[in-house]
């Protein structure tokens, strides 16, 4: 890969926006694509507008409506259901040795390795968070840096390389388990995102009730299961988070309190108000008329469950919520979140129908 590399951002939305403004601050090469017209008229016009900790800075730039020319990396920031189309328009522009950087949550790259080759894909994993209030305007709501890996496990000088560039963002961990280390962050997500989808708020507030922190254990535990069934070794989200001593064994689930389940509660209230400020991009989804990604998140466990014969009944009911959201049968609401909890953690409510 070029020292200097010539970068493509594909998308530019929260996650994007902030990648492209901070890689053009500090004197990349940038062209970041958006097929939004809103998104490229507002940075053309006023530049990105970066809110980070209370304070905005403006970085000139533009978003091009498609990739042109050639490019030494390109960077995946699309929404999941978008990965595809957003690598098949970027491949025909990148370079013999280009590099493509997959930023997206869920299980994205193996899809991205079939269309631009297995040897080019580095899987990134965002350990912060970031939201575009409007177009242009883009709030950093949470701090942490990037894990990045190859599904081979090979860390090479071209991976060293993009894990440079991105410590402007961040602080970058190279990794050879990168489907661990994937697993792990997707069992975080399918609890997070459903909670702030499904309630239609910021993830700080929900944590604090008991019932939905409960919810959340469920659903990675779910995941952590089907997990184990693919022969995943689960890495610690960001250095510290052990998804395989989150997940409930059967004497939490049989106590109604206990030293372990008080424990697991006391930590997910911690990563919780860690990110407090966190909203749901799946929820910005919907509210903007676009596919959510339910699918590659909860979606991905349900049927990965269903073909190693594991039950995952929480995150098939959270499925189903988003995409009656998503559809307009249901709105997101406490209620609606309510009504997806275990019986024995529900309010007095009538059930989902």
């Amino acid at each position: 890969m070029n020292p200097q590399p010539r970068i493509v951002i594909m998308g530019a939305g929260g996650i994007g926006g902030i990648v492209a403004a901070t890689l053009t601050e500090v004197g990349s090469a940038v062209t970041a694509v958006s097929t939004n017209p809103a998104i490229r008229a507002a940075v053309d016009k006023s530049g990105y507008r970066v809110l980070d900790d209370g304070e905005e800075r403006v970085v000139r730039g533009w978003v091009a409506p498609a990739p042109e020319g050639s490019y030494d990396l390109c960077i995946l920031a699309t929404q999941p259901p978008n990965v595809e189309e957003a690598a098949l328009a970027a491949l025909r522009h990148l370079a013999p040795d280009a590099q493509v950087v997959v930023l997206q949550n869920g299980l994205c790259e193996e899809r991205v390795a079939q269309i631009v080759g297995a040897e080019r894909v580095i899987g990134g994993i965002v350990a912060w968070g970031a939201s575009m209030p409007e177009p242009g305007r883009y709030e950093r709501t949470a701090h942490g840096g990037f894990s990045l890996g190859r599904l081979s496990g090979e860390i090479d000088d071209d991976l060293r390389r993009v894990g440079e560039l991105l410590e402007a963002i961040g602080p970058v961990t190279l990794t050879r388990n990168l489907r661990g280390a994937r697993w792990s962050k997707l069992a975080l997500n399918c609890a997070v995102s459903a909670l702030g989808t499904i309630a239609g708020e910021r993830l700080g507030p929900l944590v604090r009730v008991r019932r939905y922190r409960r919810l959340a254990l469920e659903i990675m535990t779910e995941a952590v299961a089907v997990a184990r069934a693919e022969g995943i070794e689960l890495e610690k989200v960001a250095g510290t988070l052990d998804l395989e001593w989150v997940a409930l064994s059967d004497a939490d689930r049989a106590a109604s309190a206990s030293v372990s389940l008080t424990a697991k509660h006391m930590l997910l209230l911690a990563v919780g108000l860690r990110y407090r400020r966190m909203r749901s991009s799946m929820l910005a989804a919907i509210e903007r008329k676009r596919t959510p990604a339910i699918d590659f998140l909860n979606g991905e466990v349900v049927a990965r469950g269903a073909r190693h014969g594991i039950a995952t009944p929480v995150n098939a009911r959270i499925v189903d919520a988003v995409w009656a959201i998503a559809k307009g049968v249901l709105t997101s609401s406490r209620a609606t979140l309510d009504a997806v909890c275990l019986p024995d953690e529900r309010p007095s409510q009538p059930a989902l129908g």
